[in-house]
């Protein structure tokens, strides 16, 4: 039997001719990533290694983006010990305010993933470079530790479900819609330590936001990562940002896959996940009217250039409704540079929203958008569990940026068609 392109990939990191799905592997690592609230916890568990230095200085990548610029004494405590870790291993690849972005926007705008990788990261969205063809996953931060200082990862092989793709999605319909349709089909375990592979013609109409998007949410789904086919798109992208040479897999004919799932793209429309799962999904219009009090377009799922380009074609000429309090956040430097450039930024102001310097902030409850007590935010993110952006009563529905944007102006939940676009 034949292997999926994550079993090739893995294979190939193993020195294995082969491998099938359970089998458990040691395999080398191109790149191991930590951010400001998980690499603390790795460099302490290295410290008791006693080991006097790192597998290799350029494949370690320190992001601090959550809670950065630090927002009280705990989160500064945690960087200078991520900035110190790094300029006593001489970490290349460390990211200081004013050169940091979001993680996952971060390394593949940088050049620091691409096709054919292995790489581990100390948070949970790390599966996002599987939209480059790329083998990447979440680990904890002891893993983390054991990566840094050996280079190594231990892993059990995943089966895979195969998503073939088909037609091409709608005006104002994007990847984060394709993602959140197929979280709510097969549910939040339903790719349990299971690979996503996408194929199919359908493949080829995703921009690389929309592939960065889906991939980033194979976890939402249980599924151990996800992974896109290397097309000419992904090549331009990685010729265009990096300098790496990168390793093309593609799965065998007769490949094994658990179930495969057919999805037409053009029969998608505007989707919401409801508080508090991500599976919990509803198609924009299907339901009564739902008041908002916040919105927030940003994150590693939607921080894109893409995606603040969509929100500013809705918001242009347009402003918020009285009362609802509307939070921008482009997930790099460079994209915000971009935006900038673009006038998106002149755009959003005029709106009547704020425009935050790259960071996690609100996703994960850390800062610049708590929620208080009963309200409800509409939100780019990729997580509405209870308490994530606040009040454990508060309310986080999870939508792509064209209807973040869209109830910005209505105060509601809304589509572009509302606003006769």
């Amino acid at each position: 039997m034949g292997m999926t392109m994550t079993q090739k990939i893995l294979a190939a990191h193993a020195g294995l001719p082969e491998v099938k799905a359970g089998q458990l592997i040691e395999a080398d690592l191109d790149l191991v990533l930590g951010n400001d609230i998980t690499s603390p916890v790795a460099i302490h568990e290295m410290d008791k290694m006693k080991l006097k230095s790192v597998f290799n200085k350029d494949k370690i990548a320190l992001v601090p983006d959550h809670f950065v610029p630090n927002k009280d004494i705990k989160s500064a405590e945690h960087c200078k010990c991520v900035r110190e870790f790094a300029a006593r291993h001489e970490i290349t690849n460390y990211f200081e305010v004013g050169e940091m972005g979001i993680e996952h926007a971060l390394l593949p705008e940088s050049g620091l993933t691409v096709a054919g990788d292995v790489i581990i990261g100390a948070d949970s969205h790390t599966c996002t470079y599987g939209a480059l063809g790329a083998f990447s996953t979440g680990v904890g931060s002891t893993d983390m530790a054991a990566g840094m200082a050996t280079g190594k990862a231990w892993f059990k092989v995943p089966s895979a479900i195969k998503f073939n793709l088909t037609g091409k999605l709608k005006p104002w319909v994007s990847g984060k819609d394709v993602i959140l349709h197929i979280i709510g089909m097969i549910g939040v375990d339903g790719a349990l330590y299971r690979s996503m592979e996408f194929s199919g013609e359908g493949v080829s109409s995703l921009t690389m936001d929309d592939r960065f998007t889906i991939a980033n949410m194979a976890i939402e789904a249980g599924g151990k990562n996800g992974i896109f086919p290397v097309d000419d798109l992904a090549r331009a992208y990685m010729k265009e940002h990096s300098k790496r040479d990168f390793v093309e897999y593609s799965a065998d004919p007769d490949a094994e896959y658990d179930e495969v799932i057919d999805i037409d793209l053009s029969s998608l429309e505007s989707t919401v996940s409801f508080p508090h799962l991500p599976e919990n999904t509803h198609v924009v219009g299907t339901f009564d009217d739902i008041a908002i009090d916040q919105v927030v377009i940003g994150s590693c799922t939607n921080g894109r250039i893409d995606d603040l380009r969509c929100a500013a074609k809705i918001l242009e000429g347009r402003h918020v409704k009285k009362g609802i309090r509307v939070i921008i956040i482009p997930a790099t430097q460079k994209i915000y540079m971009q935006a900038i450039k673009e006038g998106l930024i002149e755009t959003f102001i005029k709106a009547g929203a704020v425009v935050s310097t790259p960071t996690c902030g609100p996703c994960l409850g850390g800062y610049m958008g708590i929620l208080a007590s009963g309200e409800k935010c509409v939100s780019t993110t990729n997580r509405n569990f209870v308490g994530r952006m606040g009040a454990i009563d508060s309310e986080i529905y999870l939508a792509s940026p064209a209807v973040a944007a869209s109830s910005a102006i209505t105060g509601k939940i809304s589509k572009p068609s509302d606003l006769g676009l």
